[in-house]
């Protein structure tokens, strides 16, 4: 097995394509795997036809909601960039949440996408909050299925968003999102050296 791949330790063990089925979410690439292949064996076949957006499709179907999310706000403060004066209620209070997962952080950051400006992109952090376990929200809204796959469709999104605007090589920056969650996958914070390269390219 690649090491790029290796001890990803907070991925639930099950197949990758359960994973995609469950989130409502396909692959663009054929797959010579199985259906019961999992996550590393999946990626590892995504990065030899170099399908890196399959393979962050697959990652934000993988990684659990807490996990999901702080990859999102990651790319969302890619986004800002550095040194930003001024953050976003909706990625302020995503942040929240991931640091004290709970109804309190998770209503206070339904109240900040509420109110958030139609142009605010970090609203993308909020819904992979909102819609964290799949369901509504909180209270009465914990009885009601949310739509399939919103969280996780919301942190790739936040990511290619982020990927389109920053700049730069674009096989390495996007490696660079895919490494930051297989940090993140075992177990890191997915705050990558700048100058540190991975398997798959500039990291």
């Amino acid at each position: 097995m690649n090491p790029r791949f290796a001890d990803l330790k907070k991925i639930p063990k099950e197949p990758a394509a359960r994973m995609l089925a469950v989130a409502n979410a396909r692959l663009k690439a054929p797959l010579k795997a199985p259906a019961s292949a999992a996550l590393p064996v999946v990626l590892e076949e995504l990065e030899s036809q170099g399908a890196l957006i399959d393979m962050l499709r697959l990652l934000s179907v993988a990684l659990p909601p807490r996990e999901r999310t702080w990859w999102a706000c990651l790319a969302a403060r890619d986004l800002l960039g550095p040194g930003a004066t001024k953050v976003p209620a909706p990625l302020l209070a995503a942040e929240q949440w991931v640091f004290k997962p709970g109804d309190d952080t998770r209503n206070a950051t339904r109240a900040a996408l509420d109110a958030a400006d139609s142009d605010d992109d970090t609203t993308l952090c909020a819904t992979c909050v909102i819609f964290c376990d799949g369901m509504l929200g909180t209270g009465d809204l914990a009885k009601l299925p949310g739509p399939p796959g919103a969280s996780q469709a919301a942190a790739f999104g936040m990511n290619l968003l982020a990927l389109s605007r920053v700049g730069g090589d674009f096989p390495s920056m996007a490696n660079r999102f895919i490494d930051r969650a297989l940090d993140i996958a075992r177990g890191g914070n997915g705050r990558l050296a700048e100058t540190a390269t991975s398997a798959g390219g500039a990291a």
